[in-house]
């Protein structure tokens, strides 16, 4: 939801009504995980994806067909139905497809408090009722001091609330199951849970050029961006207008008092060993998703033996991925950041890093992110 932040916001000023149609199961290959989502309007405005563009068409019904009658509606879409194959989706898999209108003001109210919540940057999940024994559509909002909504039943929003705050926590979005009253390991009611949780973070070290490019793909995959370096000279605003923050400090300082989580990628590009080797041990302790260096194949060897003589561990180099990036024969700064960037997605997924024409099977990794 995110990239609809915008057109959301501007559809609930002008008081139009609208449908949110949100990808909440997939099975197999398919262009977009759960979570997705597309919107239209009532004056026939479309703003986002729920499969790149295989069934955009017949959901962009489906939402008219939920706007004139006010119902929530589930499509699925797959292989196995000749009907959507007919309309597109020639990927092997299967998308379930919620379309839930947003036409009585207090529902889009709700729904512009929930767009504000995640725009400022707080975590906040939405539970929305699939099927079953429970109004379908109904949601509820659930932050980490108050949840509002109710999906119809007080131990069914009890249940729902706790799990929804848990997945919160892991930065999962996942559907759950319940009886009737939110009875635990039960099947009756399905409810889709899309989580919210804040940005993570790239922190980049070194304010060269090769930090610049990075810092702006970081932004494109959607992390919060800190650029940092000791030296003021380099370290402004004007060098990385799209960080999000340029600190000037000594690295390993900076490091050592900032958060960091299983989330964090960290890339080191200063490839100089008063900065790096304190950086490195730092880093190498914290509980970040990627850490990389930049250098040489020389460079390397010397900053791993630096680092053995300052006390990091086997266990914590072998964390470390250096020289940075993946080998796509990058020559310039911007063809750096995207073999870093390349290296990031792998390392997130699971993925293999070889050409997909040279594999078979699916696609898309199962694995979590985090995992």
């Amino acid at each position: 939801m995110r990239e609809l932040l915008s057109e959301l916001r501007d559809w609930h000023t002008a008081g139009t009504p609208f449908a949110l149609a949100t990808v909440v199961a997939v099975r197999g290959s398919a262009p977009r995980a759960p979570g997705a989502v597309m919107a239209v309007s009532a004056t026939g405005a479309v703003a986002g994806s729920v499969s790149g563009g295989c069934v955009e068409s017949d959901v962009y019904e489906v939402a008219g067909e939920a706007l004139s009658t006010g119902r929530t509606l589930l499509r699925t879409y797959g292989i196995s139905d000749d009907e959507a194959f007919g309309i597109g989706l020639t990927c092997g898999g299967t998308i379930e497809v919620v379309v839930r209108p947003y036409v009585e003001e207090g529902d889009r109210v709700a729904l512009r408090e929930l767009v504000d919540t995640v725009a400022a940057g707080e975590p906040v999940a939405l539970a929305t009722v699939v099927s079953g024994a429970a109004p379908a559509g109904a949601h509820r909002t659930v932050l980490a001091g108050r949840a509002a909504g109710s999906l119809g039943d007080q131990g069914l929003d009890a249940a729902v609330t706790d799990d929804a705050r848990g997945l919160l926590a892991q930065g999962v979005t996942g559907t759950t199951r319940y009886g009737a009253h939110g009875e635990r390991r039960m099947q009756d009611v399905t409810v889709f849970v899309q989580t919210y949780a804040p940005a993570p973070r790239m922190l980049v070290f070194g304010a060269i050029d090769h930090a610049a490019a990075t810092a702006r793909i970081g932004s494109f995959l959607g992390y919060r961006v800190t650029v940092c370096d000791a030296r003021p000279v380099f370290a402004t605003r004007e060098r990385f207008p799209t960080a999000d923050e340029v600190v000037c400090a000594w690295p390993h300082t900076y490091l050592e008092s900032t958060p960091v989580d299983a989330r964090t990628v960290i890339c080191v590009l200063t490839h100089d060993p008063k900065f790096d080797v304190p950086l490195l041990a730092a880093a190498l302790r914290t509980p970040a998703a990627y850490i990389g260096a930049m250098g040489s194949r020389r460079t390397h060897a010397d900053r791993t033996a630096r680092l053995r003589e300052a006390g990091v561990g086997e266990a914590e180099l072998a964390r470390l991925a250096s020289p940075v990036g993946l080998d796509l024969g990058a020559r310039t700064p911007e063809e750096t950041a995207v073999s870093i960037a390349a290296e990031i997605v792998q390392h997130r997924w699971g993925g293999t890093g070889r050409p997909l024409g040279e594999l078979a099977g699916a696609i898309h990794h199962a694995r979590e992110p985090g995992t």
